[in-house]
């Protein structure tokens, strides 16, 4: 069990490590306003994609858990669900093509549009849901390692100047497309099929609400970009960009311990081990707190550095919407706990829902009026206020019974550790003055500090082991 969590880690170590060298090397190429167009051509395609979804990759972990025992079971669940999933791909695909075909809007780069509409169609490959449902994490970071190293070399042989923007477009595609399809034609060739005979029934009433909270979610975290392009330029589309993928990319890892126990908690829920179930949530909290908070200082402090090593200085006008973006860590990471490993394993599918909602709400109206008065900066301010109210109100529909108290004395450690980087980070530019160099030295040095008062002044040890001690009892 322990492979799991170290197998969920490596693959969001590689959906970091990806950007962090493919990024920079587009983003000096194709500089802010193509960053910003692919950035909107990518996000309104994935518009349909999370329709087309309908709440299956998230209910299709739980479901695929409850019956991962079951050969058959498993094989009548994965059919209902691809196949439903299938369907609604074709809706979303003519919809999609409907849209850009008739809507004036997209007559000046139609053709960027009609090749995203792939990621519309093939939306029904997407399976990683049936994989973290049995647990085969392995097969997942695999694979995805794998399409992520081709992409790599598909950028730096394809991309050369700022006009190989559809090379750029049609190589985004492939990374995200080439596990799915690979893995969709893999599960067919291996699941061992019992009955061809399937059921949508049980399915729909529980996904009309994950689906509704998927759809609420998902508009409001792609609401933001797709704002700024109508209310703006891409040039500010693009700095909006560089300074979300460098504030976004380490949350995978923060989530990686948590998105691996979901199918366990789902378990021991769906098996009326309650307390046990509410163990693991107590230590994934636990290192949520120590993950999350030094992310965020680091992030804010040192931001204009980070930027200027991995986009360039044509970017610069992102460091203040990188940093008011910087909380995000926290407030995702406490918002992915509170929902995909509680409220959603022990069946409050309507609490998210309804906390999603809210969060569109909260969204539309704060990005219409912030947008037009702080451009990028709005957008930020606006993610921040969103995800937070999102946050508060799950917390707000826990019943009292599963709620679990805060380890206050790590929560202090981890701010006090966390806070010595600012001081840590001001040296350093003190003594250099090359944004790589006190890039590199910051991290190091940040990380080296940390650790040591954590681990050797705190004694806060047990944070991990806690989690991995449990996934080796089972």
């Amino acid at each position: 069990m322990r492979k799991n969590i170290i197998y969920n880690i490596l693959l969001s170590l590689t959906n970091i490590l990806f950007p962090l060298i493919s990024f920079p090397y587009a983003a000096r190429i194709l500089g802010p306003t193509g960053i910003g167009e692919v950035q909107f051509v990518m996000s309104f395609a994935q518009y349909f994609s999370i329709f087309a979804a309908i709440g299956i990759p998230i209910y299709g972990v739980r479901e695929i858990a409850k019956v991962s025992d079951s050969p058959a079971k498993l094989s009548s669940t994965f059919l209902s669900l691809s196949t439903l999933f299938f369907l609604t791909s074709v809706v979303m695909t003519v919809l999609y093509f409907l849209v850009v075909f008739f809507h004036p809007f997209f007559s000046n780069n139609q053709a960027y549009y009609i090749i995203a509409g792939i990621l519309v169609f093939l939306s029904f490959s997407y399976t990683d849901w049936y994989y973290s449902g049995i647990e085969a994490f392995h097969k997942i970071t695999i694979r995805s390692i794998v399409i992520k190293t081709i992409s790599l070399a598909l950028l730096y042989t394809f991309v050369k100047t700022s006009n190989d923007i559809y090379n750029y477009l049609w190589i985004s595609i492939f990374s995200i497309l080439g596990n799915q399809v690979y893995n969709f034609i893999d599960i067919y060739f291996h699941l061992e099929i019992k009955k061809p005979g399937f059921s949508f029934e049980p399915h729909i009433k529980p996904l009309l609400l994950i689906f509704g909270a998927t759809i609420a979610s998902s508009i409001y975290t792609l609401w933001d970009t797709i704002i700024l392009y109508f209310l703006t330029t891409p040039e500010i589309v693009g700095y909006y960009t560089v300074s979300s993928k460098l504030t976004k990319l380490i949350i995978p890892v923060i989530t990686a311990i948590g998105g691996a126990l979901i199918p366990t908690i789902t378990y021991h829920y769906s098996n009326q081990q309650i307390e046990t179930a509410k163990s693991y949530l107590k230590s994934s909290l636990d290192v949520t707190i120590f993950t999350t908070i030094p992310v965020t200082v680091g992030l804010m402090t040192l931001a204009p550095e980070l930027i200027y090593t991995f986009a360039g200085e044509a970017f610069k006008p992102g460091i203040i919407t990188m940093q008011i973006m910087s909380i995000l860590p926290i407030v995702i990471g406490l918002g992915h706990l509170l929902s995909f490993q509680l409220l959603i394993p022990f069946g409050q599918n309507k609490a998210v829902f309804v906390s999603m909602l809210i969060g569109l709400a909260v969204s539309i109206v704060a990005n219409l009026v912030l947008v037009p008065l702080f451009l990028d900066k709005g957008a930020a301010i606006s993610a921040v206020i969103t995800e937070t109210l999102v946050c508060a109100a799950y917390y707000y529909h826990i019943s009292a019974e599963n709620k679990f108290k805060i380890h206050y004395n790590l929560l202090y450690q981890t701010i006090i550790s966390s806070l010595v980087f600012v001081p840590i980070i001001a040296g350093i530019r003190m003594a250099f003055d090359n944004p790589i160099v006190i890039c590199i030295l910051s991290i190091f040095t940040c990380v080296l500090a940390y650790s040591i008062l954590q681990f050797f002044v705190f004694k806060n040890v047990g944070v991990f082991k806690s989690i991995i001690q449990k996934r080796t009892q089972l």
